[in-house]
């Protein structure tokens, strides 16, 4: 029977929000799934943007960068826990996945959110 677990992100320190500093891959690191085969790791994440400006956010899922790999969304000016990840599946990995977030201006966007991890 498989066991649910409501978890911060890896990268988030007590909960709080994860500030999108970088602006080009490799990202900032977002979350880090498990090694575990069978570990599925379901993420919601809000992205919130305090520019006076439009912002482009990228997300990179899964730690690879090819075209099919990346979520593009852009965050309107001074909006606030839009959701960009729609509680998306990453898979337990010998090699953790990861993921990370880039935006067109650094510092402006911060991530929150929370995993359900399930284990088998």
């Amino acid at each position: 029977m498989a066991t649910f677990s409501k978890e911060l992100l890896s990268a988030s320190t007590d909960g709080r929000a994860i500030k999108v500093a970088a602006t080009a891959t490799a990202g900032t690191l977002i979350h880090t799934g498990s090694t575990t085969a069978t570990t599925i790791d379901e993420l919601w994440l809000y992205a919130m943007n305090t520019d006076s400006a439009d912002r482009k956010l990228t997300i990179e899922w899964g730690g690879v960068t090819s075209p099919d790999d990346l979520i593009e969304i852009t965050i309107g000016t001074e909006a606030g826990l839009v959701l960009v990840s729609p509680g998306l599946l990453i898979k337990g990995n010998s090699t953790a996945l990861l993921v990370r977030a880039f935006a067109a201006a650094t510092n402006v966007i911060t991530l929150h959110g929370y995993v359900n991890r399930i284990t088998a």
